[in-house]
């Protein structure tokens, strides 16, 4: 299996559309109702929306590719990019998505790996992130690699309100 990670820039925002709607869609369309998930989708992975966050320097996308085929992407922000302000010695992932086909293949740890190498490059001493609460697999893979819960925030799906997670783990 050949992996490869690349950073993404705007020359790829098609593919972190497309990789960005696809690995949201197959992950949570199951518990939210139609109309709530199309809202997100436009909103979240518009040309607009993913241009700026591309542009934003306290932001970092990376794609994954397996055997030359877009599997999944990684987001990590730091300083005024970070969704709630924990302090700079911080970095958050905001996303770490890859598509259910390529799921049991060690991708995840893939992508957390980089997101640690990242991390140590820009010197920060802790990671966090969100978790839906109800995204079990995804908090035993968070607990396993050594985050721990500590505390919460709100996540809006349209008018629907979810509870995240929020771990952290020392670096």
């Amino acid at each position: 299996m050949n992996i490869q990670l690349i950073q993404c820039t705007t020359n790829n925002l098609i593919d972190l559309q497309s990789i960005g709607r696809d690995t949201f869609y197959e992950t949570f369309h199951d518990q939210n109702n139609t109309e709530n998930m199309s809202t997100y989708l436009d909103e979240a992975f518009s040309t607009e929306k993913l241009t700026a966050e591309l542009q934003n320097p306290y932001s970092l996308f990376k794609l994954l590719f397996v055997n030359e085929e877009l599997a999944g992407y990684l987001k990590v922000n730091t300083d005024e990019a970070q969704s709630e302000k924990l302090g700079p010695d911080y970095i958050e992932i905001e996303r770490i998505y890859i598509l259910s086909r390529f799921h049991k293949l060690g991708l995840g740890k893939v992508l957390m790996e980089e997101a640690m190498k990242i991390a140590l490059h820009m010197q920060k001493t802790k990671v966090w992130l969100g978790v839906w609460e109800q995204n079990s697999n995804a908090i035993a893979f968070y607990e396993k690699v050594g985050f721990q819960k500590t505390g919460t925030h709100s996540f809006f799906m349209g008018e629907d309100e979810q509870i995240d997670f929020i771990m952290t783990k020392q670096l």
